[in-house]
């Protein structure tokens, strides 16, 4: 990341501190440490006050963060006790107004911060105050770098899936195929992958999130595999339903009912609307066929740094869709005892409308 990026970006939480009345914000989640600092490594807190940009880190990272944020002045972690190095992470911020990431701190740790803050003098004691989503909700806006690094990863997945269709074949477990797609996404330059790979056979396909399994596919049974891959912090995620030799009409209804639950919200989804608004445009489709008790999940979610972050498409979300957010787009169907078909891509919300990320290609049934 260059410093131009983590000054942009500081600016924008400088404003939304402003904005919320806070005078400093304590950030721990590692996804938010990066993407306010480029510090990529696994322990570390900063601190982002108006005139102040630090990072505590330990020894292990001292030469990493320097590295990776420049712009930070480094504040040692030399020994376990928080009270030893946290007062001068907060220094000058007495009687100030201090957010912290309520979502992702722990209770001891913020009960071991809480004591720390008492042990000091009450001029010296800033005010602790809980927040959440204060930094993914500016993370939900995509930069253009960041939309090019995730069509990166995006590449990198419908590679992997058109290296598994060309090779596939009848006798493959669930662990082979995950293996085989795991392997080349690693191979090809992926860093991670961004989830565990999801690849069920037949009536398993019913599990939403099912595992693979030492099961080998049979002919003509359905296969789902959903996967992903990290590419320089940025995530993948896509769903493909297919069976290898001749699908019977059940499949073919279901998998056309699903396929045009996703095209109608690609059509009909546009900025200003909130995620529940944008989920029901498909779920009406697959209910309106007589499966909306089966489509159970919302239509999607935000990706980036995480594979799940802002914005949430689903029942209850009020998260009003803008431009520059990137989302999945998921319907599905699950039958117990009979299987599941889902279809999922990533898509870019640009100038009100969804641009599809994901090229891999999907069925198409002649009626």
């Amino acid at each position: 990341m260059t410093t131009a990026a983590t000054a942009s970006r500081i600016y924008k939480l400088r404003l939304r501190l402003d904005a919320q009345g806070l005078d400093a914000l304590l950030v721990s989640q590692p996804q938010n440490r990066r993407y306010l600092s480029g510090f990529t490594g696994s322990a570390g807190y900063l601190l982002i006050s108006e005139s102040a940009t630090r990072i505590a880190t330990d020894f292990r990272y001292f030469e990493q963060a320097s590295r990776q944020a420049p712009d930070f002045q480094l504040q040692p972690i030399t020994a376990a006790p928080l009270e030893s190095w946290l007062p001068g992470l907060l220094d000058g911020l007495g009687g100030k107004r201090v957010g912290f990431d309520a979502a992702h701190m722990p209770q001891a740790t913020y009960r071991q911060i809480t004591q720390t803050l008492r042990s000091l003098p009450s001029a010296e004691r800033p005010r602790l105050v809980a927040t959440t989503d204060f930094v993914e909700e500016l993370r939900a806006i995509k930069e253009p770098e960041e939309i090019a690094a995730i069509q990166a990863a995006v590449d990198l997945s419908d590679a992997a899936y058109a290296h598994l269709r060309r090779h596939i074949e009848i006798g493959w477990t669930e662990k082979r195929v995950a293996w085989e797609v795991e392997s080349y996404m690693r191979e090809h330059g992926g860093e991670a992958l961004a989830f565990e790979t999801i690849v069920a056979f037949g009536e398993w396909s019913a599990l939403s999130h099912a595992y693979p399994r030492d099961v080998p596919l049979q002919e003509n049974q359905i296969s789902l595999i959903d996967m992903g891959v990290r590419l320089d912090g940025y995530c993948s995620d896509m769903t493909r339903t297919f069976v290898l030799g001749e699908p019977d009409s059940t499949f073919r209804r279901l998998y056309d009912i699903v396929l045009g639950a996703q095209l109608a919200a690609y059509e009909l989804i546009a900025a200003g609307m909130t995620g529940e608004q944008a989920h029901m445009l498909a779920h009406r489709v697959i209910e309106e066929a007589g499966h909306g008790e089966r489509f159970g999940h919302g239509l999607g979610h935000g990706v980036g740094l995480e594979v799940h972050e802002l914005p949430r498409l689903g029942r209850g979300s009020d998260t009003v869709l803008v431009d520059g957010m990137v989302m999945s787009v998921e319907p599905g169907i699950y039958i117990s005892g009979w299987g599941g078909v889902r279809i999922e891509d990533l898509a870019v919300m640009e100038n009100g409308r969804l641009r599809p990320l994901t090229r891999s290609p999907k069925l198409e049934f002649e009626n």
